[in-house]
């Protein structure tokens, strides 16, 4: 079996969970193909009392109906120990009393798991699924201190809004939430050389920027390939794995998904995003209750992240966050008669080039704990976003990458910089730095220090200009 890379911290909750001496219940949720079923089953193995998976409504078109889940639901309790002559159960509340006693037959003393794996898909229109479902836990389990009930759902928001939120049965039952995330370029690198994949760490990043940290994307790359080539295989290529990936993701999160595909469409042609005006404008959608939902799910989903710059505007802005669908939707989104060599033919590019600075942005601003640790304040409160003033016909405007706000009144001012070898600083540039730390200096409060900041990939070559940085972080400390 596969060993499980990372995931420490929830390796370590699911184990407290099982050894308790009460009934517990576990929802595990994050975006489609993150590891969330790997980590259950790889852990518990062949230790489950009963585990079922909800029919995906994206196999048959949305077409999936209430006696199609319970017909599955059916098959997997035979599967774990029911009579093979008891007919389908006709309601969930049926099947779930099924269950219960199909436990009860079980029960020797020993925490039994059972694992009902992408929940969501379950609640088809009027089947009363998530009120029979609370009560199998509220009703039943919870009256036991044998059972450990775990829950996963690539549908964030459902998942929020009926169990971690749910006001119903299920209030205030839940004994634990697990938001799972991808791999950090730390844990990327681990997985890639437990698949016999030797990469240098710049090599991973230009990976990272194509892919993200998601596990199942990363299984696709293979071993004695170049970036280049592995990029051109799991996504250019006629049959490429990934080259339907992007509307099968949001096919399967979403009910009408067109509309959230629009949002992200538009969010992808700004790296710093959109305020809520803008996108509404940008997406036909009226800048109410409708819109709101469309953004909270996709900032639930981990698609899109919600963040106040520092300003003197203070408005909230959106932006997209995905390093798969920041990629695809610039280099695969509606192209026709793609080059199955596209990446190979074209990764040397100035286009290409300045596109990977840019996303190395929002790699960095993934790991901004790493980046604290490096800078040696992990242990101080801070704060990091942007810093964005919007022009007009009298100004410019101004963007900054990032700045990390401390509590002891200082900040950091941090340029990214993505390039092979040394970063060079040139007058323009310095010139263009020094204009951005007044800029700053200006707008924050306190009046602390500004630790002019860069973040790059091999270090900063030294000239007459390179000394106005302060700290200079390179891909190691990412990688921390």
């Amino acid at each position: 079996m596969a060993e499980i890379i990372g995931r420490k911290e929830e390796l370590k909750k699911i184990k407290s969970l099982f050894v308790s001496k009460q009934s517990d219940f576990l929802a595990i949720y994050g975006r489609r193909r993150v590891g969330k079923t790997f980590l259950v089953t790889q852990f518990f193995k062949d230790r489950f009392a009963f585990r079922h998976t909800g029919l995906s409504p994206y196999e048959e078109n949305g077409q999936i109906t209430m006696h199609d889940q319970l017909q599955a639901f059916h098959y997997s309790l035979i599967r774990f120990g029911q009579d093979e002559s008891i007919r389908c159960p006709k309601s969930w509340q049926e099947a779930f009393f099924r269950l219960e006693r199909l436990l009860e037959r079980k029960a020797d003393g020993n925490k039994m798991v059972v694992f009902i794996d992408e929940l969501p898909w379950m609640d088809t229109p009027r089947s009363k699924f998530v009120s029979a479902f609370g009560n199998f836990y509220n009703g039943w389990a919870t009256g036991r201190d044998d059972i450990l009930l775990i829950v996963c759902g690539s549908n964030s928001s459902w998942v929020i809004e009926n169990i971690v939120n749910g006001k119903g049965s299920l209030y205030d039952r839940m004994t634990c939430e697990m938001k799972l995330v991808p791999f950090t370029l730390n844990e990327t690198e681990t997985y890639l050389q437990s698949k016999g994949v030797q990469m240098s760490r710049y090599d991973i990043v230009r990976t990272y920027l194509a892919l993200g940290g998601v596990p199942y994307y990363l299984s696709y790359v293979q071993p004695g390939m170049s970036v280049e080539q592995n990029i051109d295989e799991i996504l250019f290529r006629e049959k490429a794995p990934l080259r339907n990936e992007f509307k099968r993701l949001f096919d399967t999160l979403f009910h009408n998904s067109g509309k959230y595909v629009d949002i992200v469409l538009a969010l992808s042609k700004r790296n710093y995003g959109y305020m809520r005006d803008e996108i509404s404008k940008m997406v036909n959608i009226p800048s109410g209750g409708g819109l709101t939902s469309y953004l909270d799910k996709l900032v639930e989903a981990d698609f899109v992240d919600k963040y106040t710059p520092v300003s003197a505007e203070g408005r909230e802005y959106y932006r997209l966050k995905d390093c798969f669908c920041i990629f695809y939707l610039k280099f695969l989104y509606g192209k026709k008669n793609l080059d199955e060599h596209f990446w190979r033919n074209s990764s040397g590019k100035k286009g290409v080039q300045s596109w990977c600075g840019i996303a190395f942005e929002q790699v960095c601003l993934s790991h901004l704990e790493s980046i604290r640790w490096s800078l040696g304040i992990s242990g101080i409160v801070t704060t990091a976003s942007k810093y964005i003033v919007r022009g007009d016909e009298n100004n410019a405007g101004a963007q900054i990458d990032l700045v990390i706000q401390r509590a002891d009144g200082n900040s950091n001012l941090c340029e990214m910089k993505f390039l092979k070898g040394e970063f060079l600083l040139n007058s323009t540039e310095h010139a263009l730095l020094e204009r951005r730390v007044e800029t700053l200096r200006k707008a924050v409060k306190p009046k602390g220090t500004i630790f002019p900041t860069l973040v790059t990939t091999e270090g900063l070559k030294y000239n007459m200009y390179s000394g106005i940085f302060q700290n200079c972080l390179t891909l190691d400390d990412l990688f921390h």
